[in-house]
């Protein structure tokens, strides 16, 4: 059996995830731009690091888009569907509506032309 890794979860965008293994892993992304954004809205007006901080939440917003890109491209193809589809996350308010479906709908048993089923059923 081929073992997964972090890195390939989170920017990878080939295989097949389970639906738990998504809501686990975007909430586990949706973290780290909060954690810079509160260390942000704690600083004084117009301190020095502010503009650190600041830095640091961009980079963590970017890595954070692209880890929910690459999870959504995985969980398409759970559903034997194609990738590209996982572009109407970031069209406001049906993202929610595809996230939710995303997370609730079961993907195919067994294999699919995105390869076999490797993690926890769902």
């Amino acid at each position: 059996m081929d073992r997964k890794t972090f890195i390939w979860l989170l920017f990878g965008f080939s295989g097949r995830v389970s639906r738990i293994v998504f809501f686990l892993a975007n909430v586990f992304v949706g973290l780290f731009p909060l954690f810079a954004y509160y260390r942000l809205s704690l600083l004084p007006e117009g301190a020095d690091t502010e503009s650190g901080w600041a830095l640091l939440f961009l980079v963590f917003a970017a890595i954070g888009l692209w880890s929910q890109l690459a999870l959504g491209v995985k969980r398409l193809h759970d559903f034997n569907k194609p990738g590209m589809l996982a572009a109407t996350l970031f069209i406001p308010l049906l993202s929610i509506l595809v996230f939710l479906v995303l997370c609730f709908y079961p993907g195919d048993e067994g294999a699919n032309d995105y390869g076999e089923r490797t993690d926890a059923p769902g």
